[in-house]
């Protein structure tokens, strides 16, 4: 019955990546709050490319070398860097057209245990047209949420859980994991008020201590960016 479908998972952290073995040919990364939904604003509004790198050394290093670099922990700016990864810095005119050099306490860290594969960024913001992208492909999906400092969170399981709904629906996909029906059933229990439900989650209780509604807001929306940022040698851009 199942032969001839593909298989969708969902692994809930970077350090569960290991535990889900070499089959998958793409992975979706997926950190919702913010780093994927800011990379995914970021090359839809014009950014030519985005270098993720995973430590700060490594992020003041490509500073000094001229780059224009963001860099967040914690959900605050890293000291001495001009932007975290707010998805409205990302909109600034004087981007376009520019390399930015990107680190996260989360979501780059989560491109580079999966750099191997193909990589291909997810978010609520472009939910359906990274859907549509994979129902083309035939190719077996590890949807890798990026969590909180290897632990799962809310938001990205919520959005994994959305993604491969979508893919099993269509028949053209099943799954095996217990973590992916799970997450499709968190998922169905969020999709009609999400702002709600995650209220409760407590990344966002981070943000709102930081006074960033507006970006919360902006990352729970769903559809609003057409655009997929693919890992191409090292190197995310817009497909």
């Amino acid at each position: 019955m199942h032969s001839d479908r593909k298989t969708v998972e969902v692994c809930y952290s970077p350090s569960q990546f290991p535990l889900y073995g070499s089959n998958f040919e793409i992975v979706v990364v997926i950190d919702v709050l913010r780093a994927t939904s800011a990379i995914t604003t970021a090359l839809h509004k014009g950014v030519k490319e985005i270098i993720p790198v995973s430590s700060v050394e490594k992020a003041i290093e490509y500073r000094q070398r001229g780059f224009v670099v963001a860099a967040e922990r914690d959900g605050k700016v890293v000291e001495g860097f001009d932007f975290g990864n707010s998805p409205y810095a990302f909109m600034a005119p004087e981007l376009v057209g520019q390399t930015v050099v990107l680190t996260t306490t989360n979501g780059t860290k989560a491109i580079e245990v999966a750099k191997e594969r193909m990589v291909v960024i997810g978010c609520l913001n472009n939910l359906s047209t990274i859907c549509d992208w994979l129902l083309e492909q035939n190719k077996d999906v590890l949807v890798l949420a990026s969590g909180w400092k290897e632990k799962m969170n809310l938001e990205d399981t919520i959005c994994a859980g959305a993604i491969a709904d979508r893919l099993i629906e269509s028949r053209k996909f099943h799954s095996h994991e217990d973590s992916t029906i799970a997450a499709k059933f968190l998922f169905r229990s969020a999709r009609d008020n999400m702002y709600s439900f995650l209220r409760s989650s407590s990344h966002r209780r981070r943000l709102m201590q930081l006074k960033i509604q507006e970006d919360v807001k902006y990352c729970l929306m769903v559809d609003t960016v057409p655009c997929i940022p693919v890992l191409r040698d090292g190197v995310l851009v817009k497909m």
